[in-house]
């Protein structure tokens, strides 16, 4: 394994915990528990407007970065090959 492929490897893993902790911390949109707790931690309506909305674009530039992470594993290391056929 190259020092590229292990770079990839890095970056996926910490793209996947970031992506993990940055949805868990969007605040529920409903009227449930998660709502009681989300209302509780912000006070003012203009702050966290800013806040989602930078919340929002950090998400995406995050999942971005993971996706881009999968495709090039995808490409650095390719599974199995033809089932059955011998290379000579």
């Amino acid at each position: 394994m190259g020092p590229f492929q292990i770079l990839i490897f890095i970056v996926w893993a910490l793209s996947t915990l970031a992506l993990i902790a940055l949805v868990l911390m969007h605040s529920g949109k409903g009227t449930g528990i998660s709502d009681m707790i989300a209302s509780s931690l912000y006070n003012s309506n203009a702050a966290t407007g800013i806040m989602e909305r930078n919340l929002d674009r950090l998400t995406v530039i995050v999942a971005i970065v993971f996706a881009v992470c999968v495709v090039l594993c995808m490409f650095f290391f390719p599974q199995g090959g033809i089932v059955g056929v011998d290379v000579i």
